[in-house]
């Protein structure tokens, strides 16, 4: 598949402007909206495991939106917690459905975007049609008070995360209603030397 410019905007957000990328299908199957991990951490939506997610979506045949936080990048305001990245999210998904009117909602999140991907989910009238959570953030989040989640959704989750521990997340999330849980071995919370098999394994679950 021909590769497609991402397109760099600047839209209201509860904070201020928000900076996003998007992805324009020809003829879109869904709009994917991807958060990325922790702010005071070095997270950007350039991280090389939100750029994996963004591209198994674009390449499934959906138009793609990866953001930045407020206070990160261009995008104004100041980290928030997880309560205003949660808000930041849903103003992107709304901004998606106004601009991809009609289209399915893919959403994603990696670390402690998987934790606000997961909670904007919950927010939504209808749950999205796909959630992807790749080594949500379940201890320093509270991730927890999500649960049971109202719909299904995918976590991916290196047995070798050092950041997320992995048994905290399968503890909280393997065995739930509607959750399928993908496990990668040997495999780092960046997914170093294994993007190729996240990429993959993602688009497996979109379809």
């Amino acid at each position: 598949m021909n590769r497609r410019t991402e397109e760099q905007l600047l839209i209201n957000g509860p904070a201020g402007e928000l900076e996003i990328l998007v992805t324009r299908a020809e003829n879109p199957a869904a709009v994917a909206v991807i958060c990325h991990p922790h702010p005071l951490h070095g997270g950007t939506m350039h991280n090389k495991v939100v750029s994996t997610l963004m591209r198994a979506a674009r390449d499934r045949g959906a138009s793609t939106v990866r953001f930045n936080f407020r206070g990160v990048g261009k995008s104004a305001g100041e980290h928030a917690g997880g309560v205003g990245e949660i808000d930041d999210c849903r103003a992107v998904i709304d901004w998606a459905s106004t601009e991809f009117p009609g289209l399915a909602l893919w959403l994603m999140g990696f670390s402690f975007g998987g934790y606000v991907a997961a909670a904007a989910a919950a927010a939504q009238p209808d749950w999205p049609q796909a959630v992807v959570l790749v080594a949500p953030s379940v201890e320093r989040q509270p991730f927890a008070d999500l649960m049971p989640l109202p719909g299904p959704a995918t976590v991916m989750m290196g047995e070798a995360d050092e950041v997320v521990a992995p048994q905290a997340v399968f503890e909280l999330l393997d065995g739930q209603p509607g959750v399928n849980m993908v496990r990668f071995p040997e495999t780092s919370h960046f997914f170093h030397g294994k993007l190729v098999e996240l990429k993959e394994a993602t688009e497996q679950v979109l379809g």
